[in-house]
């Protein structure tokens, strides 16, 4: 049975410095956290019972934390994992997010950005719809979308670059990369990551139809 009163935040991390910083930082909110430098390790140790979430690594030595998202799904560990990654992948994001991810984060990251994130992920826990984190007026945010915007936002979610997009739709690179500035303006976001979490949660994009 599901233990939702005994909330823990695995943190997963090859670096040990972010390893405590990020430990630090859970634990001056109050939250109970357990850290690991090594995938294999994390999944000897994470107990299914409990609620939370993970903060996984995308890029470890030996198992990666794509890797390590895909044992927990084969165990049927269903806490929802929050990828953190030093490089700017929109593809890894693309599929982070296509195998259920709950949120895709840049180091160096916000402080408060990853603290509301992980309060999100702690409060879906259960739910059947993990990627709803974002504001309740997705709809009202995709109501302001041009039909050309409209356009770009489709591919973009779905990890294209600006380049493919311009192919797609017979123009210039430059008009996609204006244009793909105020769709991001316009959801109020700033990462393409971003993008595509929003596509899946208002249902634009199905994370099976994702590249």
């Amino acid at each position: 049975m599901k233990n939702l009163d005994n909330k823990v935040v695995y943190v997963v991390d090859d670096d040990p410095g972010m390893l405590d910083s990020t430990r630090w930082l859970l634990e001056s909110v109050g939250l109970r956290v357990e850290g690991f430098t090594d995938g294999r390790d994390f999944l000897e140790h994470v107990d299914p019972n409990l609620g939370g979430c993970i903060i996984l690594d995308v890029r470890m030595p030996g198992l990666g934390g794509l890797n390590v998202q895909e044992e927990l799904q084969s165990q049927g560990i269903e806490l929802p994992v929050l990828f953190i990654s030093g490089h700017a992948d929109v593809p890894i994001a693309v599929r982070a997010f296509k195998s259920g991810a709950f949120d895709f984060i840049e180091k160096p990251f916000n402080e408060q950005l990853l603290l509301d994130s992980v309060q999100q992920a702690i409060q879906s826990y259960g739910s059947s719809n993990n990627v709803q984190r974002f504001h309740p007026d997705i709809e009202a945010r995709m109501a302001r979308l041009t039909p050309r915007e409209k356009d770009v936002f489709l591919p973009l979610a779905r990890g294209y670059t600006s380049r493919e997009i311009a192919d797609m739709l017979g123009v210039g690179t430059k008009t996609v990369d204006l244009y793909r500035s105020r769709v991001m303006k316009r959801l109020g976001v700033s990462r393409v990551q971003d993008v595509t979490g929003i596509a899946i949660a208002a249902g634009a994009v199905d994370p099976l139809g994702l590249r």
